[in-house]
């Protein structure tokens, strides 16, 4: 068992356990799946890139996925040798750095391939997925005659097709109607590639929302990011989640100060909140520079396992609570988690906060330790300054 190596009274908890048993959980809904490609961008949405890609390997995955070559750089320092996918664009002159390492890169532009193509100076394939926009109007070809520009290079040695996939805009949503119409888009546009004998390999359109809703469309090789971090892509879909997928991020502070306010005394700048009875108050050490926003004034926490209110505005490192009676200094507050009965979730953050539940574990910053555990014991510390 590692120790805490650390020395500030906030940290995130990340239960592996909850990482692994999600990815099964996956597999095993989506048996005709031959490929899950575990999505870990965005330091795995705020979770640990590295400690999560390997767990999710653990568990099943076959392949990762992340936004930038950066990112996938960084997971093959730390010794990952699984496939990846740059799901992003990787600027042209960068695609013999990505092909030295083996990583595969999302492709849509003649222009692009024509600047990879001249700037190659190794004679290794450079492993590339295209990238087909059949309504998300974010990346890919979206005509025939898109594709048809890019054919000479799909015949190139420098090139290997290893993958074609879309990305569905709104596979979260109740309403079905614009999944119906990407999906027969994509399978309209998998036929411009059989007519010019291109045959990826790997055929893949299922986010988590998609694989949940609709498995029979899964081709062969799913994308899974928000579920497998137990978490649902939408509200809507909260009843229609089939796997018993748990929360693996929690965040968790202490008090490190407690005081008494009189009638009229006021709390944090701008003097926002005033007592108007006598009440307990503590000092929680973390604050907006850690990602928890300045709008959460207002808003609750977990204390003794009960919810007590944010009161006046968060500062840069601390916030205040209103306890409703005294409670010692070192008290362990939740502010996204589970303590006794209660709990403070993901979606009521987001609520408050008017986004959606990805955001609130990637708001939280760098400088709040993420200690790893499995069978609740902690195997890894992370922190900004250990790194």
């Amino acid at each position: 068992m590692k120790q805490q190596t650390f020395y500030r009274d906030t940290w995130v908890e990340i239960n592996l356990d909850c990482i692994y048993n999600n990815v099964v959980n996956i597999k095993r809904f989506i048996p005709n799946a031959t490929e899950v490609i575990a999505v870990v961008k965005a330091n795995a949405y705020g979770h640990g890139d590295v400690q999560v890609a390997k767990i999710a390997l653990e568990a099943g995955a076959t392949r990762l996925a992340v936004a930038m070559l950066d990112e996938a750089l960084h997971l093959r320092r730390h010794g990952i040798t699984a496939p990846i996918i740059v799901l992003g664009v990787v600027r042209p002159q960068d695609a013999d750095i990505a092909a030295e390492h083996q990583i595969a890169v999302t492709v849509f532009r003649k222009g692009w391939l024509q600047e990879a193509e001249q700037s190659r100076m190794n004679d290794r394939p450079l492993h590339i997925h295209l990238k087909l926009d059949t309504g998300m109007g974010r990346l890919g070809i979206r005509t025939k005659e898109e594709l048809i520009e890019l054919l000479p290079f799909f015949h190139m040695p420098s090139f290997y097709i290893e993958g074609a996939y879309t990305h569905f805009a709104a596979a979260d949503e109740l309403n079905t109607v614009h999944v119906e119409g990407q999906y027969k888009k994509f399978l309209c546009m998998l036929d411009w590639l059989k007519e010019y004998d291109i045959q990826p390999p790997m055929i893949h359109c299922a986010n988590s929302a998609t694989s949940y809703r609709f498995s029979e469309r899964v081709f062969n090789a799913v994308r899974i990011g928000i579920g497998m971090y137990g978490l649902t892509p939408s509200v809507e879909m909260n009843s229609l989640i089939p796997v018993d997928n748990k929360p693996a991020f929690s965040l968790h502070s202490r008090l490190t100060h407690i005081k008494k306010l009189n009638v009229g005394d006021t709390v944090s700048y701008g003097a926002t909140y005033t007592a108007e009875e006598e009440e307990w108050i503590g000092t929680v050490a973390i604050g907006y520079a850690d990602g928890w926003r300045r709008s959460l004034q207002g808003f609750h926490v977990l204390v003794d396992g009960e919810k007590v209110p944010i009161v006046g505005r968060v500062c840069m490192d601390q916030l205040m609570v209103r306890l409703p009676r005294y409670a010692p200094v070192d008290t362990e507050v939740i502010l996204v988690g589970q303590q006794g009965e209660a709990e403070v979730t993901m979606e009521e953050v987001a609520s408050y906060l008017d986004t959606i539940n990805y955001e609130i574990p990637n708001m939280i910053g760098a400088r709040v330790p993420r200690v790893f555990k499995r069978n609740d014991e902690i195997v890894e510390v992370m922190t900004r300054f250990s790194l």
